[in-house]
């Protein structure tokens, strides 16, 4: 293995002994320390595909008292106005993390869009790409979420696109590293000397060869994209009640800590091990099982 291919992720091509014998990154998810991190995340992932599995209350009528706490009927209890907090959690699955998942594709393809041209053409292109990207990362991530969904307006679609706008710097700044570091090695001087064109050598070559750690950092951002999603949530910024969405949950027992903690905790909860279960993962595949 060349060093390019070291410091690339490739490795020899498929079929030869050397790459039967390199583990993929995905067999990783079977180590047991991954076991419990992969079973969060797939029923959240089902909460948010099918929350009709997993549930037959309303996640928006009052179905039973007020503030009732965690029962063998109501595993979340009720909140203030006798809505199943569990049911609300499951169904706000489906708007936190397809949310998240918009946000991460809005950061993915405009940043690699962008680092991408700037890695390839190089001069006053990439002179303005990175001047721009160097303004969006000198802005607080919460704030500049917070100035493009006011801007947008209020909902679940216009916070997935605030977040998505604040991790655009983000992939263009690896996307752009990864381009340059591919287009100075040998194989791809070696293209150009057997006649490629441009786009021909950046189709075939460059991207091919560039891409596997954004794609490893999209994996990475899913996790944060819902962190941020619930936070804007939280601020009234995300889906208007009463649509349930983990970040408004969280908000609207806000109020109740002291008299009906449950309100609070185990949305809360929920949101927290989805997240680091999403971390995890993402970390074991990125570094291939070496964590």
């Amino acid at each position: 293995m060349t060093a390019v291919e070291t410091a690339t992720g490739l490795g020899p091509a498929r079929g030869t002994p050397n790459a039967a014998r390199s583990a993929s990154p995905w067999t990783t998810l079977l180590r047991p320390g991954l076991i419990v991190p992969l079973l969060v995340l797939l029923i959240a992932l089902a909460w948010a595909v099918a929350p009709g599995l997993f549930t037959s209350q309303s996640p928006t009528e009052t179905v039973a008292p007020a503030l009732q706490a965690p029962s063998a009927e109501h595993w979340f209890g009720t909140d203030a106005t006798g809505r199943d907090l569990f049911s609300r959690v499951v169904h706000g699955a489906s708007q936190s993390i397809s949310a998240a998942l918009l946000a991460v594709f809005v950061g993915f393809a405009f940043g690699t869009l962008i680092g991408v041209s700037a890695g390839a053409v190089g001069g006053w292109v990439d002179d303005v790409f990175m001047r721009f990207v160097e303004v969006m990362l000198a802005i607080p991530t919460l704030l500049l979420s917070l100035s493009v969904v006011i801007l947008l307006g209020f909902g679940t679609a216009n916070a997935a696109i605030a977040v998505g706008v604040t991790s655009v710097a983000v992939f263009a700044r690896l996307s752009r590293a990864q381009v340059m570091s591919v287009r100075a090695s040998e194989f791809v001087e070696a293209a150009y000397g057997s006649g490629g064109t441009f786009f021909g050598v950046l189709r075939r070559h460059v991207i091919p060869n560039s891409l596997t750690p954004v794609i490893a950092l999209a994996a990475l951002q899913l996790g944060s994209a819902i962190l941020q999603i619930s936070t804007l949530g939280f601020l009234g910024y995300g889906a208007p009640p009463p649509t349930p969405e983990w970040g408004l949950l969280i908000a609207e027992g806000r109020n109740y800590v002291a008299t009906a903690w449950w309100l609070t905790t185990l949305p809360g909860l929920v949101v927290v091990l989805v997240v680091v279960a999403t971390n995890r993962l993402s970390q074991a595949i990125s570094s291939g099982g070496r964590s």
